[in-house]
């Protein structure tokens, strides 16, 4: 009892009446089943005189109370609990061969508070597959609904295949390897620990980022159809674009100038470059999951912001190309120079993703706090 209060096990001044539960192995399993099971229920219990069968019952029983057990050994007769309980950790310098490889876990310095360093180093692990799945799934979906919301309204497509494999290719690839690669938050090891049998992608990820990437479609299809409407035309002659010159025309513009060419290519190149913007924002905002962006910032993974800057520099040298006498590079993607006024109208529809995902991380925030937890 005394090395237990020690080490924080038990408290160091127990209150009037507190019973202390501390037995030998013969001893507690002498005790009825039902008494057993509820003394490790709750609070703390330490065994001595312990035999490795000894072990190997409690670990059954608390698996049998659907707890995560864990279990320390060095000794070849530690070697069965090892193996059989869900955490095996086992001593690098004193432990024998046969703990090691009965192991999951080894220490390689013999030293306990490493396995504190492990359990933050495997959470954050799991935040950053959550950031880099849910950041491909989330873009993705939202160029699905562009192309869906473009499909059932009748305009043009505001992308075109080759928009679609650069996105997916060249702008989408380097944020999601640098989301690998996000240090821990600084509440990490605050959180309470995940029920063992949450998926990577709750019910909640999913509806957050179809919600994410509705805003992403609406934005994209939005930019492209604000063009036309800039224009003079109408969203009923936009959706009936095909019959231009059939039913509807416009005396000061060609069909050809607004559905061709550079009339075809420059709300195309608004489209594509609102998407690329938003999934940099989203890229940034996916640093943390559920932290706000003004908590945890970008800056705290420089590979992140390398992994933003050398797309967004690869996607303004091809929209930029003409300027540069590469005329035929730009035009081979379909896109086209872009003016002061056209950078203001995507950041317009772009930015506002933001703002999106920080009231989305909010309510995530709110419904973890009610979600159950694991002891």
């Amino acid at each position: 009892i005394a090395i237990a209060r020690d080490v924080n096990i038990f408290p160091k001044h127990s209150e009037d009446g507190e019973v202390l539960k501390a037995f030998e192995g013969r001893e507690f399993f002498n005790k009825p089943e039902f008494e057993q099971l509820d003394l490790l229920k709750s609070g703390n219990i330490v065994f001595c005189r312990a035999e490795p069968s000894d072990k190997q019952k409690l670990i059954r029983m608390l698996q049998s109370l659907d707890e995560i057990s864990a279990m320390t050994g060095d000794g070849v007769n530690d070697a069965p609990a090892l193996q059989q309980a869900d955490i095996g950790v086992a001593m690098g310098i004193t432990g024998t061969e046969v703990s090691k490889q009965a192991a999951d876990m080894i220490l390689v310095d013999d030293n306990f508070s490493t396995i504190v360093n492990a359990i933050e180093e495997g959470r954050c692990i799991y935040a950053n597959m959550q950031a880099f799945i849910c950041f491909l799934i989330s873009c993705n979906i939202g160029e699905i609904c562009a192309i869906l919301l473009a499909t059932l309204s009748g305009v043009p497509e505001p992308l075109t295949a080759m928009h679609l494999l650069w996105v997916n290719l060249v702008t989408d690839g380097p944020p999601a390897t640098a989301l690998g690669f996000n240090p821990p938050v600084p509440d990490l090891m605050k959180q309470p620990p995940r029920p063992s049998n949450e998926p990577i992608m709750t019910p909640w990820l999913i509806t957050r980022y179809c919600l994410t990437g509705l805003y992403v479609g609406i934005a994209t299809v939005g930019i492209f159809v604000s063009h036309y409407l800039n224009r003079g035309v109408t969203l009923s002659e936009l959706s009936n674009w095909g019959k231009c010159g059939q039913f509807w025309f416009k005396w000061d513009k060609s069909c050809d100038d607004l559905f061709t060419g550079h009339g075809r290519m420059l709300p195309q190149t608004l489209s594509l470059t609102t998407l690329v913007c938003m999934e940099m924002f989203k890229a940034l905002s996916a640093v943390s999951v559920d932290n706000s962006l003004l908590s945890v910032g970008p800056h705290r993974n420089p590979l992140l912001i390398l992994g933003v800057a050398f797309p967004m520099m690869l996607h303004l040298l091809v929209v930029y190309s003409s300027n540069l006498g590469l005329k035929s590079l730009g035009e081979s993607f379909g896109m086209v120079a872009l003016s002061k006024e056209n950078w203001i109208s995507i950041l317009k529809w772009s930015a506002p993703i933001l703002i999106v995902e920080e009231i989305l991380k909010a309510i995530g925030r709110e419904v973890n706090k009610m979600k159950p937890k694991e002891d």
